[in-house]
């Protein structure tokens, strides 16, 4: 139960933040954003927003979504022959229209609809009360509302408002926004890890940080602040040079030259062997120093979050020049991980989260159609083309992009299962 528990926070946070960014953009740029929806799938709480955005709380408790006017969203269709209700105000303009059987509108008209356009010139016509004789043409409100038929509502999306109306640079930086937010998420993650740590650890020195209990080291009598000279002769500047001698050297007596208090000492000390993945490593039990001031700490996230950026691209490179299913992992690793991080505590629960905040801003700005780094592309070709592709273009463009990503998905997923369950 807590390994689920941990999984839907860590993905639910990491996909809310993403989604929120997107959201808040949107919202700068004139575009209106016709749901935020907490969770996945039917509903289960519905407020509509002033903004014209209607909250909701869908009953799978991972992650989220926005729904973009003229996104390619699932937009309730009205089609000719369809029995609807619509709601007017004192200007006798449609202020609400139910397309629901599971929503009673108490001071609605019924209707039988024939045509409507909520884009362009907003009116919706049709036989009132079912009356084939009485064909009525409403103007529909700029900001009428629609209730769907699973009883969401939300609001109309006229041309003015949707995505495409936007500036170039307002819809780049809308389409940016979610890989943005994860990279900012991961900074405040990486940088919280550092203050639970106490600090910020560095190993450009051949400094002593601290002892571990019952270690070799403190049966040899090293402290924390002892200097590590030399190990059998050769010469040691950082922690790099001495944890590889020491890793390599497992049940080895080894002769170190320490410098403590402006004195010099030998000592001698034999790491014991542990396992690290299918190799026995020897440890001596000693820690790095930290810099633990508040520029160090905030110095450390940021570098931290660089590294990790880093180490992904890196992950990104081996893939093309070597391409394996076993270097990806699915929702089935990301459930395995939050397991082991739950339970070796927060600290590691939090440096996941960051973790995986990086990856999926990296990954979402890949130049693969559907991912925000194909719609950025997108968005640069119409600035140098000076008009944007069409939409049956891109709509091809995201169909084959969704469908290369559901590809990848499925067989990561199952190959996550084979490794971990078989």
């Amino acid at each position: 139960m807590k390994t689920i528990i941990t999984f839907i926070i860590v993905f639910g946070i990491l996909v809310l933040v993403h989604e929120f960014g997107h959201f808040f953009f949107a919202k700068r740029s004139g575009i209106l954003v016709r749901e935020f929806a907490i969770g996945m799938g039917p509903k289960i709480f519905a407020h509509q927003g002033k903004d014209g955005t209607a909250y909701t709380i869908r009953i799978l408790p991972i992650g989220g979504y926005v729904r973009m006017a003229g996104m390619g969203e699932d937009e309730t269709e009205l089609a000719p022959g369809m029995t609807l209700s619509v709601e007017l105000n004192e200007q006798e303009e449609v202020v609400k229209i139910n397309t629901s059987k599971k929503v009673q509108l108490t001071n609605s008209v019924p209707m039988e609809m024939l045509e409507a356009d909520l884009e362009k010139e907003l009116f919706i016509k049709g036989y009132v009360n079912g009356n084939e004789s009485e064909e009525v043409t409403y103007k529909v409100n700029h900001d009428a509302t629609i209730i769907e038929q699973d009883g969401t509502e939300v609001r109309i999306a006229p041309i003015d408002v949707q995505f495409q109306s936007a500036k170039l640079w307002q819809r780049m930086l809308t389409n940016f926004a979610g890989p943005m937010n994860n990279f900012i998420l991961a900074f405040v993650l990486f940088t919280l890890y550092v203050f639970m740590q106490g600090g910020v650890t560095y190993t450009n020195t051949n400094l002593i940080g601290g002892i571990q209990p019952d270690s070799p080291a403190e049966k040899a009598s090293l402290k924390a602040d002892d200097r590590i000279v030399s190990i059998d002769g050769k010469s040691v500047n950082d922690w790099e040079d001495f944890t590889k001698i020491i890793q390599d050297s497992p049940e080895k007596e080894l002769n170190l030259m320490v410098e403590s208090g402006g004195k010099t000492r030998e000592v001698d000390i034999t790491p014991k062997s542990q396992k690290s993945g299918k190799q026995e490593i020897g440890v001596i039990g000693i820690l790095p120093p930290k810099k633990t001031g508040l520029a160090d700490k905030l110095v450390g996230g940021v570098q931290t979050t660089l590294s990790s950026s880093m180490q992904i691209f890196k992950a990104l490179k081996s893939l093309f020049t070597g391409f394996s299913l076993d270097k990806l992992g699915g929702p089935v690793m990301m459930f395995q991980m939050s397991s082991e991080a739950s339970k070796a505590g927060l600290n590691t629960v939090i440096w996941l989260m960051a973790m995986l905040s990086v990856n999926l801003g990296i990954i979402n700005l890949l130049p693969i159609p559907a991912l925000d780094g194909g719609k950025i592309v997108l968005n640069i070709l119409e600035g140098l083309r000076g008009k944007p592709l069409s939409q049956e273009k891109e709509g091809l463009l995201t169909l084959i992009g969704f469908g290369f990503i559901m590809l990848l998905m499925v067989l990561v997923t199952w190959n996550d299962i084979q490794r971990f369950f078989f």
